[in-house]
């Protein structure tokens, strides 16, 4: 279903035939649809509703495979009150294994102020 919503066609995630000669030895899946699981927690957990992307880098260090359960975890290392800018240590595991690993800005809602 991603790669007819994004267009990404490659034959490495959908013909196994094909992939099996490459070096993954078998389909893999779309590296752009396993770090959007990093989107997922930076819009609902942290920093949470209202935050928007500034940046975000991406090392893809392993394949993830059909069927794979990926986790996806964000880690507060900066923070910029005066902007409104957090700044995360962003990975996913597969199996405690770092598939992807990278860092994103992220600009969050202010708080209103107590009486404001």
């Amino acid at each position: 279903m991603f790669a007819g919503i994004s267009g990404d066609t490659n034959p490495m995630h959908l013909n196994e035939e094909y992939a099996e000669r490459t070096m993954f030895e078998g389909t893999i899946a779309h590296g752009m649809l396993c770090s959007s699981f990093i989107s997922t927690v930076v819009g609902t957990r942290l920093p949470g509703p209202g935050c928007v992307y500034i940046s975000q880098t991406l090392k893809f260090k392993a394949p993830v495979r059909p069927g794979d359960t990926v986790t996806a975890r964000a880690t507060v290392i900066d923070l910029n009150p005066e902007k409104a800018r957090v700044t995360l240590e962003t990975v996913c595991t597969v199996g405690g294994k770092i598939v992807i690993s990278g860092e994103a800005e992220v600009l969050v809602p202010r708080r209103k102020k107590n009486g404001a």
